[in-house]
């Protein structure tokens, strides 16, 4: 917890939290320059790119994590490169579950 809220003071931003958040216009969440995002999630907490994936309204939704310390982030950048941090925890695992087969009620 102290990490993370070391990230949030780094940013100039309070109340960074490990919960996920509906949308960073409706919850204050923290936000900045992508690459200042990215920069801080890897000097600060060993964290890389795991995954990533596009969102509704061409966003850009990113996991970063830490295999040492299993440490997490998700971010999801706007069009104009402002990254917002979502939510962020410890324990990362990193799989590649298979879907189940068709009508495969499992």
């Amino acid at each position: 917890m102290m990490t993370r809220v070391f990230l949030a003071l780094t940013f100039g931003l309070a109340g960074l939290a490990a919960t996920p958040t509906p949308s960073p216009a409706q919850t204050g969440a923290q936000c900045a320059e992508r690459s200042r995002v990215v920069d801080i999630l890897a000097q600060k907490f060993g964290e890389t790119r795991r995954s990533i994936g596009i969102a509704t309204n061409n966003t850009v939704m990113e996991v970063y994590a830490s295999a040492e310390t299993g440490t997490w982030t998700v971010a999801v950048t706007m069009p104009n490169g402002v990254t917002c941090l979502m939510a962020s925890g410890q324990g990362y695992q990193a799989t590649a579950d298979e879907l189940p087969a068709m009508g495969d009620p499992a």
